[in-house]
């Protein structure tokens, strides 16, 4: 079965900050790859911009973070379909989770990357993690006859939150990243609208190195990214 990763952000930048390595790593393993930006992060992912010229409109500011992802995932060589759903608040309709659903079923993902459950600094972020909890089970029949394509469920992961420690995540999977942190990098540089967490997430991507490290016992890890299973894997083998 071809490897598919599925990454599904609450806003245009979240799949870079997060995401980038794994998405760039996927690719370098023959993986096929498609990003979700629920919305562009407009009004409250968007400071930068604001602060630029308050005279801009969140349409004018739409186009900017849609250029911004848009040259991101180039760098990658991802795919990207914006959904444009809106944000602070976000809000969530049968009809946008029936359209997650249908990506979600004609996309056929093996891996899906979306946020952490609990974020209690971004009201948005807990949204696009029921969004995708939902849109998943949908896709996969929930246990019952489907009214929606049906796939074999993903596995799925939470990829890691700016504050870790305040969202309940615990991660039990690291990614070495090191030969495509450079992706990463030239990713992160397009998103000029937060170029503040372009050194945060650098830095978190080493700092990671080191715990994937100790763990492991690989020492020629240098960046790594680290994500939280959300359901048990099913393997031939205990090793």
């Amino acid at each position: 079965m071809k490897k598919k990763l599925l990454v599904a952000g609450a806003h245009s930048g979240d799949f870079v900050w997060r995401a980038a390595g794994t998405i760039a790593k996927a690719i370098e393993e023959g993986a096929e790859t498609l990003v979700i930006a629920m919305s562009y992060g407009e009004r409250g992912e968007s400071g930068e911009l604001w602060k630029e010229d308050p005279a801009r409109t969140e349409d004018s500011v739409k186009k900017i973070r849609h250029a911004q992802a848009q040259q991101a995932a180039d760098i990658l060589g991802t795919p990207i379909q914006f959904l444009d759903w809106g944000d602070y608040p976000m809000l969530l309709t049968d009809e946008r989770i029936k359209q997650l659903t249908h990506i979600i079923g004609d996309f056929e993902p093996t891996v899906i990357l979306t946020h952490s459950e609990k974020d209690p600094f971004n009201p948005d972020h807990p949204l696009a993690f029921q969004a995708v909890q939902r849109a998943r089970l949908l896709s996969s029949g929930a246990g019952v006859p489907s009214a929606f394509k049906n796939i074999d469920p993903p596995a799925w992961y939470s990829f890691e939150p700016h504050q870790p420690e305040l969202c309940g995540f615990v991660p039990d999977t690291f990614i070495d990243i090191s030969s495509v942190m450079e992706k990463k990098i030239a990713a992160m540089r397009c998103m000029g609208a937060q170029t503040y967490l372009r050194d945060y997430y650098a830095e978190l991507a080493s700092r990671r190195a080191n715990h994937a490290r100790r763990i492991s016992g690989i020492k020629d890890i240098k960046f790594a990214e680290a994500h939280q299973s959300m359901v048990p894997r099913v393997t031939s083998s205990i090793f």
